[in-house]
């Protein structure tokens, strides 16, 4: 009977300090803080959420949390800031590995596979589908869409080799792979709104499209990633006006 709502909340403070110490530095329509914001709702991990504006003024909690690239997300955990999307959420799925699935594969080949792929979606992929999409030449943005096209190919035997017949890369539920590609979806559907085209083509990349929904669609995801509407008014405003290079940071 001594143990009052005060004495439990100390004993959850001390025990779970954790839970009470996580923050998140963003921006609501950035792909690579869904990752984090993905990893953290897989993991059951409660978070403080700040948005941060990097077309005006940074804030101050950013500017000292990551003071080399001043970018999102940044995720501070009892005061110890961890940097760039992947990293964070390899942090996530070792840090709460008693909670929810492993978003890691346990078997050291399939972990290579899925870093392999996911480096291959970060340096490779989307840079060129981001270069196609904003270049003023056409023959470059054909070209570029074009080599789009054959990465997702790539993408859609990928999927079914590692999938092995499962819902997702990571198997039966959402795992490292499918949180980076999968990032990117609402980006990649939003364009297709915006240039009224379309990327990823059933007839193409079956497997790949059927992943897409399943993906979207999940609890997991849905709750934390904006709204494809949402994302083509914002690149449609983004791009209507003119931009300094140094506001593109």
């Amino acid at each position: 009977d001594y143990l009052t709502d005060r004495t439990l909340k100390k004993f959850n403070r001390k025990f779970m300090g954790e839970r009470e110490e996580v923050k998140l530095l963003g921006t609501w329509y950035s792909p690579v803080v869904a990752r984090a914001k993905i990893a953290l709702r897989l993991k059951s991990v409660d978070y403080d959420y700040f948005e941060e504006d990097l077309f005006g003024s940074k804030s101050e909690l950013l500017l000292k949390s990551n003071p080399v690239h001043k970018k999102v997300p940044v995720l501070i955990h009892n005061n110890k800031p961890i940097m760039e999307s992947l990293n964070i959420v390899e942090y996530i799925d070792e840090t709460w590995s008693a909670s929810g699935p492993s978003i890691l594969p346990s078997h050291p080949y399939d972990r290579a596979q899925a870093r392999f792929w996911s480096a291959y979606v970060d340096d490779k992929w989307f840079p060129t589908f981001i270069a196609a999409t904003i270049t003023t030449s056409e023959d470059a943005g054909a070209k570029g869409m074009e080599e789009v096209g054959e990465g997702l190919l790539l993408l859609e035997d990928a999927f079914v080799s590692i999938s092995k017949g499962k819902s997702f890369f990571g198997g039966e539920t959402i795992g490292f792979m499918d949180i980076c590609l999968g990032s990117f979806l609402v980006i990649l559907k939003a364009r297709e709104r915006v240039n009224r085209e379309t990327i990823l083509d059933e007839s193409k990349t079956p497997s790949l499209c059927k992943w897409a929904d399943e993906f979207l669609s999940d609890d997991t995801v849905k709750n934390v990633v904006p709204e494809i509407d949402k994302v083509a008014k914002f690149i449609g405003e983004f791009e209507a006006k003119p931009q300094s290079a140094g506001s593109r940071s």
